[in-house]
């Protein structure tokens, strides 16, 4: 398993760009913006340690967060999908977004933080019981 970053959602994209890349002194990695679902993805890191990130998550119609919500997950990939899903279901663990697409799988800590994993590399097939799973809950 290997850390890969953590999400937080922002309000204000500049201001967020302002603190984390000019104040803190994070280097912008890549930003990806994604029209159909109306957000942008910027994953900035430590100058020198690009192996830890912060991935900033705007979207793009206002909405309020509250509860916790601008935290969004932790991220870690695994070598194998399926067998990490298991592993996680045989220690009481629900699967909530099920790994359909052999790519990627969304769990709760015991105190409900979202824990994404993805699969390291290219999707592997997709495979039951888990293409025919539906999600569970939120993520």
């Amino acid at each position: 398993m290997k850390y890969l970053h953590t999400m937080v959602r922002v309000t204000d994209l500049e201001a967020s760009l302002g603190f984390y890349r000019d104040a803190l002194g994070l280097t912008v990695l890549r930003t990806k913006e994604h029209a159909s679902g109306r957000f942008t993805l910027v994953y900035l890191a430590a100058p020198g340690d690009e192996e830890a990130q912060v991935e900033l998550t705007y979207n793009w119609d206002a909405e309020a967060y509250n509860g916790g919500r601008n935290f969004g997950h932790l991220a870690y990939a695994v070598n194998n999908i399926y067998t990490a899903c298991e592993k996680l279901q045989a220690h009481g663990v629900a699967i909530l977004r099920p790994p359909r697409d052999g790519r990627m799988a969304f769990v709760r800590s015991p105190d409900d933080i979202s824990v994404e994993l993805l699969q390291q590399g290219e999707a592997l097939p997709p495979q039951a019981p888990w293409m025919d799973m539906p999600n569970v809950g939120t993520w």
